[in-house]
């Protein structure tokens, strides 16, 4: 495991979201826990109107990612991610484990091959991806600015 990839503040949420899925002993793969960081990411935008964390998503074949996470978990394939996080390891702030609590509890019942379907069909990642073949690799990056445009107006919508 590369050791600097874990101060990283995606990193950090990932590593939330491996403690609250270890809490509601539900299981999540690397496929599964980058979708869940994509869209703690995503809402932060369209609610905080900011970043929760600075490193970019890209617009993988199998839906968003973040390469440094990926890179830390590949090790398990396509396994669930087997490690024991204990909360006091997590330095995040109550308003952003709060945002994070609300994406699981949105997110978190998907398995990992609806959240893919799920993400293909929106604007982010379908215009990273704009001129690929559904099969072609890509390390462009997920435009933050279309993110927060669209996650806003799904929020708007159900207002």
């Amino acid at each position: 495991m590369a050791s600097k990839n874990k101060n990283n503040k995606a990193q950090k949420v990932a590593k939330y979201i491996l403690y609250l899925a270890n809490n509601n002993k539900k299981e999540v793969t690397n496929k599964k826990l980058q979708k869940l960081v994509y869209y703690s990411q995503a809402w932060s935008l369209a609610i905080n109107n900011k970043k929760l964390f600075n490193e970019e998503i890209e617009a993988w074949v199998h839906g968003p990612a973040i390469r440094s996470l990926y890179t830390e978990y590949k090790h398990f394939g396509f396994n669930p991610i087997e490690e024991k996080i204990k909360i006091s390891d997590i330095t995040l702030t109550k308003k952003e484990k709060d945002l994070i609590n609300q994406v699981w509890n949105v997110y978190g019942k998907f398995d990992a091959g609806y959240l893919e379907m799920l993400t293909h069909s929106e604007k982010p990642w379908q215009e990273a991806r704009r001129g690929l073949e559904g099969y072609e690799n890509s390390d462009a990056e997920i435009s933050t600015d279309t993110m927060k445009k669209f996650y806003k107006e799904k929020l708007e919508a159900v207002k």
